[in-house]
Formats: structure tokens, sequence, C-alpha cells
């Protein structure tokens, strides 16, 4: 404001009260638009307290007030500050024209007025601090140049400052013990947020104490708005959290290894279920196969003894040496069928380590149906197969796609048992559109009841006679084919038979393949 606005004020006067009004008066004009300040007082006592402060502040200071009539001194306004009735009426008499008066008495009232007021209000300040103070969260009162105002008693115990060490330092220097504001560090000043979005906010942060140990802290702030839209103060409401913080992850901690823990133990479950089954189904495959390996060894115990008659009863010519070649050969030829059927169920019965690798699954479904050979026959099951020429390979663990198959195989077998001419048919698919390889098995029997359909993969759950099964075996199936990133299915109406099929994402095989070349490169 231009200084012709401005109201120059003399106080006539130099006791207590000119002591008080000089101490609780704001004398920065050049940073607020006041339109009225204090620059003299007069006084023949120049010891006065008025008068001390005055010269302490830089003001004019006079014994004879008639020499502030100049016009160099430019005043106003004179408030006067004795109860001297004849000074009153002097200055009256002899002040300039542009010179106005505040009396004693017009003074006293306005400034006791004031006194209660202040009063009140310091009251009700040092109510609203012990409130404060007494709040566990701590409290804090910031400007807009990011400099700290107030602070109440939880922060500076919980945190380890004086108020001394805080009050007009910049929050980021206390919170984050650095220089530069927060925005040029690894995380969104919350002040600057505010400022952006124009609304409170709310986060968790970390700030350090006094004594350089970090803490983790719930931060809510809220901004006090100016009349013009500016924000005036930030007022940050806040809680140490770091106790909780460090009980939370202790019991994510604790929950992880009991999770192991679980996992651990269920995995042996699942591999004793896998083996149990394995096992059942070896007995299973036991009785069935006994057949298939007596028919290649009665042929060679025959062929063995027709050779040796043939040699008791004479010399051994070149007719029957060429005969004794074919017969050999047929015993070579069952031999080695006697012998894979064995190494097949040996490595079938074996508790072996998955160790996964390239299969083609039609080699995998060819190997199973020599296993289950006999067990079809008895069963007067006919197979039909449909397997695709260039089906891709994929990576896994033979021995339990074997399992799979073997359960699923000797399942429909049985499911077709006294039928007669049940038929079996068995499918290998490849899309490369869908990125999809498939398996499936189907049968004529008398397919799986509505009630039933959704049990099926149930652990525990079977609809066989007693001592026929124990219900693991599709539910182990299940539990394989996912574990290959699979899917298995079953579509069955009553007396239309049923259909399970296996489905493998063709990337997934891809990918652990080229996996697995990497791995043996």
């Amino acid at each position: 404001m231009p200084d012709h606005d401005i109201i120059n004020i003399a106080i006539i006067g130099g006791a207590t009260y000119c002591r008080e009004l000089l101490e609780k008066t704001t004398l920065e004009y050049g940073e607020q638009a006041f339109n009225a300040r204090i620059v003299a007082v007069a006084d023949p006592d120049f010891d006065t307290p008025g008068m001390q402060v005055a010269r302490q502040l830089g003001l004019i200071t006079v014994g004879d007030y008639h020499e502030l009539y100049a016009a160099e001194h430019d005043i106003h306004l004179f408030i006067i500050l004795t109860p001297d009735q004849d000074i009153l009426e002097d200055i009256l008499r002899t002040k300039p024209a542009h010179i106005r008066i505040q009396s004693y008495r017009v003074f006293e009232v306005f400034w006791n007025a004031i006194s209660i007021e202040e009063r009140k209000l310091r009251e009700r300040n040092r109510e609203v601090e012990t409130i404060l103070n007494g709040i566990k969260d701590f409290i804090i009162v910031i400007d807009a140049n990011m400099e700290i105002l107030e602070v109440n008693d939880a922060f500076l115990q919980k945190m380890g400052y004086s108020p001394e060490e805080v009050i007009g330092k910049k929050c980021h220097a206390i919170f984050q013990k650095v220089d530069q504001q927060c925005q040029h560090l690894d995380f969104i000043c919350p002040l600057e947020d505010i400022v952006r979005n124009k609304q409170p906010v709310r986060q968790i942060l970390t700030r350090r104490k006094q004594s350089g140990d970090t803490r983790y802290i719930e931060v809510s702030i809220f901004p006090i708005w100016e009349k013009n839209g500016k924000i005036s103060k930030f007022i940050e409401i806040s809680r140490d959290i770091t106790e909780q913080k460090m009980e939370e992850e202790e019991i994510m901690s604790r929950l992880e290894q009991m999770v192991a823990e679980r996992t651990r133990q269920l995995k042996e479950t699942h591999d004793q279920l896998l083996h149990k089954d394995k096992m059942t189904s070896l007995g299973k495959l036991s009785a069935s196969v006994v057949h298939e390996i007596n028919n290649p060894i009665a042929g060679s115990l025959n062929l063995v003894m027709l050779m040796k008659r043939i040699i008791d009863e004479g010399p051994v010519g070149d007719g029957e040496l060429t005969e004794f070649d074919e017969y050999l050969t047929l015993m070579e030829t069952e031999t080695r069928r006697v012998s894979r059927i064995v190494s097949d169920l040996l490595a079938f019965s074996r508790q072996s380590k998955v160790e996964p690798k390239r299969l083609n699954l039609n080699e995998l479904i060819e190997r199973t149906l020599i296993l289950n050979a006999n067990l079809l026959k008895l069963h007067a099951v006919k197979v039909k197969k449909r397997l695709h020429p260039k089906l891709p390979e994929i990576v896994g663990s033979d021995d339990q796609l074997l399992q799979v198959f073997m359960n699923l195989i000797s399942n429909a077998a049985e499911a077709m048992e006294g039928m007669g001419d049940g038929v079996l048919n068995i499918e290998t698919k490849y899309s490369s559109k869908h990125g999809r390889i498939s398996v499936s098995f189907k049968d004529t029997g008398p397919g799986i009841p509505n009630e039933n359909r959704a049990k099926v993969f149930e652990p525990f759950f079977t609809t066989k006679k007693k001592g026929k099964g124990v219900g693991l075996g599709l539910s182990v199936a299940y539990g394989i084919i996912q574990d290959h990133g699979g899917a298995i299915k079953v579509k069955s109406k009553p007396g239309k038979g049923a259909t399970f099929k296996i489905e493998f994402p063709l990337e997934r095989a891809q990918d652990q393949q080229a996996s697995q070349g990497g791995m043996h490169g």
C-alpha cells in the first residue's frame, strides 16, 4: 500500500499500556498490507517501559509531544495512554487540524474488552493444546512453504525431537533427513499430491526418527484453503504403525512357512495316493497279463519239446534244420514279447522319480494297449484307434501318463464287461489353430448316471463292487493331467457310453520342450 494511505500513529505516554501495545502489535509492514503503524512515542521520562521498547524497535522517541506536530513526522493519530486530563485538553487546543485523537478513556474501554477476549482465546488455546497433546496420534501443522508450524507431544516423544528442533524446519528435512523436496525421492510427496489433486490424501510412508531409525507412518493430510483458492496450511494426522507392520510381516512369514509345510505334506500324500492307485492297477494288470505271458511261454515250451523229440528220433537232416530255424525265430519273437510285457510292468510298478521328458502320446497309448491286451480280450472289447500321424511331442512323465491311460482303458473295459460287443474308440488330435493336443477314450458301455457325473474325479468315489476298486483312479488321473498343464473332462449320457477327453495346451508343451532343450544343451 502506498505511504500516503498509511495512518501513522504516535503514542502519548510510555507507561505499561504503551509497552503492552507495542509488544502485541505486528510491525512487519513490508510483508503484510496493514494500513496503520505506530511510528513514535512521547513521554518526559525516557526510562518508562514503553519508551524502552520503542527505542528497541527503532521508533521515534521524544520527551515533548509537541515535537510530533512537525510535518516531517507525518503523524495522523495520537493515542493518549495517560489519564492526565490536562494533557488531553492541551493537545485538543494545540494540535494541527489533520491529527486526530483517541482519548485514554476510549482506549481503556477497548483495551479491557480486547484483553478479556484475549484471555478467553488464551484459555481456549490451552484447552486445544491439552487435547492435541493428549492424542496419541501425531498432529502436525505445515504451511504452504513446507515449513512445520506446530507439532503435538506425541510426535515429539515418539520421534525423539524437541520443539526447537522441529518448529520452523522444512518437513522433508525432518521426516526424510534430506535437503531437497520429496518429489526428487522415490515416492510422491503427499503435500504435492494434495496440491495436484485438490483433495486430502492418505498414505503409508517411511520416516526417520531423530536417531535415524526408519518408522512406518500412516499419514492423513487435510488442506486448509484460503478465500483465493490457495492452500494456507496442511493439517497432518498420522500414527506410527511400525509395530503393527512388523507383526503383519511376522504373521505373513509364519503363514508362508505353514503353507510350505502343508504343501510338502500334501505332496507326500499325493505321491502316496499315486503309488496306492498304481499298485491297485498293477494288481488288476498282473491277473490279466498272466494269460498274456503264459501263451508265448507255452508256445515256446511246445516248440522246445518238439525240437527235442525230433533230435531223439534220429539224425537231424537239412529239412529238420530248416524247421528248427523257423521254430527258433518264433521262439525269439514270443520271448521278446514276454520281455516287453515284463519290462513295462516293472517300469509301471516302480516308485520312480518324476523326470519330465519328450513323449509321443501315440506311442504311449500303444504301450498301454499291450499291457491291457488280455484284459480287453477277457471283456470282449474291441479297440478302434484313430491316432494323428503327425502328433507333436509333449514334455511330461511317461510313468504318470501311462498310469492315466491304464486307468481310463481298464475302467472302460470293466464298464463294458458282459456286453459281448463293446468297442473302445481311442483318438488323438492336433489342432494348430487352437494350439491343443487331445486324447479321447470313448466306450460303448452303460454310461454314467447324471447324479454321479460331477463326482467321478472326487477321491474315493466309486460305483464298483467291493474289492474291485478304491475310487482313486480318476482322482489321481485328474491331478496328473493338471500337473501337466492339461485338463480332463467327461461326457456321458445313460445308456450311451462315456467319453473321457484329455487336452494339453500346445504352447505349454512347446515351452517345456524348449526348456528341456536348454537344460540338456
